[in-house]
């Protein structure tokens, strides 16, 4: 399997889904699993759109007023349990005063995942009508624990610059800021890019790297494409995807975390997410979508 080097992986371009995927990760580290199974609902991963930080794209996967809703499950000791929901919406607006979309996600757990881990997170992000990430923020509620994380994104002399921000509960703030010649995006942003690349070039065993702004760091993740399937969706319908792993690596070893199920069609639209955790997996099953811009055409049976 072969590695594209980072000046080419601009040229690539390819929708996984996301959002969320590297604060999921770090919460599990963190042991919150219940967290990780419901803000990794609709995570899309992709690789950068430019070596130069040239952070523009034109987008040709989504519309105003798109809307769709997720299945969160968890799994221990072979049983399957429902856990929540995800809801992922896109709307056009303005951004100090010029024309952008701001994309809302919500994670809520259900009642009874309530009496063991009250879950209440939502993701907002604004791009420019280009796409160019401008503002994230995540405000998460997960247990005891409350924080707001936050990125706002410049670009200069070639770079582009995130600066980011917790804040706790107790009003403690962390800050830090990072550039890089690349373009980096958040865990919403890159969703709104990436649904637009054409994956036609990509080969079964390619690796795509791409840097990521969590809220507190930015870090690099690793993709591989693994080729195609049809997968069932919770809407009894079935779909012809492109598959993604999101992989780890420990001691030299390579350790798969999620796989993503995508449909292969002009909309790009996450149809299932498989997590594997210490113990026990999680998924994200497609319940509905409306106000998508083209028909799903990757739909094999319905």
């Amino acid at each position: 399997m072969k590695t594209r080097k980072r000046t080419r992986i601009a040229t690539i371009g390819i929708i996984t889904a996301v959002v969320a995927i590297v604060a999921e990760v770090i919460a599990i580290k963190q042991k919150r699993i219940f967290a990780l199974c419901l803000l990794v609902g609709f995570i899309t991963l992709a690789s950068p759109s430019s070596a130069q930080a040239q952070c523009t794209a034109e987008n040709t996967a989504f519309k105003s007023g798109e809307h769709v809703m997720y299945d969160l499950y968890f799994n221990w000791k072979f049983i399957w349990k429902k856990v929540g929901l995800a809801s992922l919406t896109t709307n056009a607006t303005t951004y100090h005063s010029k024309p952008a979309y701001r994309f809302n996600l919500l994670s809520v757990g259900s009642k009874k995942t309530d009496f063991f881990f009250r879950m209440r997170d939502t993701l907002t992000c604004y791009v420019s009508d280009k796409l160019e990430p401008l503002y994230f923020r995540k405000a998460a509620e997960e247990g005891k624990r409350y924080t707001v994380d936050e990125a706002w994104f410049s670009y200069n002399d070639g770079k582009s610059i995130v600066k980011q921000k917790r804040t706790w509960r107790d009003g403690t703030i962390q800050e830090m800021e990072y550039s890089d010649t690349r373009c980096i995006f958040d865990m919403l942003s890159i969703l709104a890019q990436a649904r637009s690349y054409n994956p036609n070039d990509y080969k079964v065993g390619d690796r795509i790297l791409f840097p990521m702004a969590t809220g507190r760091r930015v870090e690099e993740q690793t993709l591989i494409y693994r080729g195609k399937e049809e997968i069932k969706a919770n809407n009894d319908t079935i779909y012809r995807c492109l598959v993604f792993s999101f992989v780890e690596y420990k001691k030299g070893k390579e350790k798969e975390v999620i796989t993503f199920y995508i449909s292969d069609d002009k909309n790009h639209l996450p149809i299932r997410l498989d997590m594997y955790l210490n113990f026990g997996s999680a998924k994200a099953f497609l319940k509905s979508v409306r106000g998508n811009r083209y028909p799903m055409a990757s739909i094999v049976t319905k």
